[in-house]
C-alpha cells in the first residue's frame, strides 16, 4: 500500500522534472503564440483533413525519430541508457539519473512521450509557414510509407516458403 503523500508504488517518479517539462512546454507555446501575434502570422481559418493526416504521420515518424532511432542517439545519452534493440534497428532506451535527468530521460525514451511535443513543434510551423511544414511532413510520412513497405516486405519473405 502506498504512503498517502506519495505518487508511486516505487515513489522515484520525477514529479517536480515532469512539472519543468510541463511549463518548458506551456512557455514554448505561450512565447510562439506571442512572437507570432507580434509578426502578423495569421492563424489558419481551417485544418483540413488532408493536413491532419499528414501532421499526424509526420508526428509519428518524429517521435519514433527522436525516441527509438540509433542516430538520435547522442541526444538521448545524457538522460538514458540503452537497454536493448527494438524492431528494425531500432533501439530501447531507459532513463537514468533522477529529478529533471530522468524526467528528460522518460521523455526521450518514450516515442508516445515525445509525440506530443513533435506535434507542438510542426503545428506551430504551420501556423507559421505551411508549405514549407506540408513539405517536411510530407517527407516524414514518406519515411513513414518507406517503413511500412519494409515491414511488409520482410513479413512477405518470412511467410513465402509457408
Amino acid at each position: 500500500m502506498t504512503d498517502a503523500g506519495q505518487y508511486d508504488d516505487r515513489g522515484d517518479a520525477p514529479l517536480a522534472g515532469y512539472a519543468v517539462l510541463a511549463a518548458v512546454f506551456t512557455a514554448g507555446a505561450g512565447g510562439y503564440g506571442v512572437l507570432a501575434r507580434r509578426r502578423g502570422v495569421r492563424l489558419p481559418q481551417e485544418l483540413p483533413p488532408w493536413d491532419v493526416v499528414l501532421l499526424g504521420t509526420a508526428t509519428y515518424k518524429a517521435s519514433r525519430l527522436l525516441a527509438r532511432d540509433k542516430i538520435t542517439s547522442f541526444l538521448r545519452a545524457p538522460f538514458t541508457r540503452r537497454t536493448g534493440e527494438g524492431e528494425a534497428s531500432e533501439v530501447v532506451d531507459e532513463p537514468r539519473g533522477d529529478g529533471l535527468r530522468r524526467a528528460v530521460g522518460d521523455l526521450l525514451s518514450c516515442p508516445f512521450c515525445t509525440s506530443a511535443w513533435a506535434a507542438g513543434a510542426l503545428v506551430c510551423s504551420y501556423a507559421a509557414a505551411p508549405r514549407l511544414t506540408r513539405l517536411v511532413c510530407g517527407g516524414l510520412g514518406a519515411l513513414t510509407v518507406a517503413d511500412w513497405l519494409q515491414y511488409a516486405w520482410t513479413w512477405t519473405q518470412q511467410n513465402a516458403g509457408s
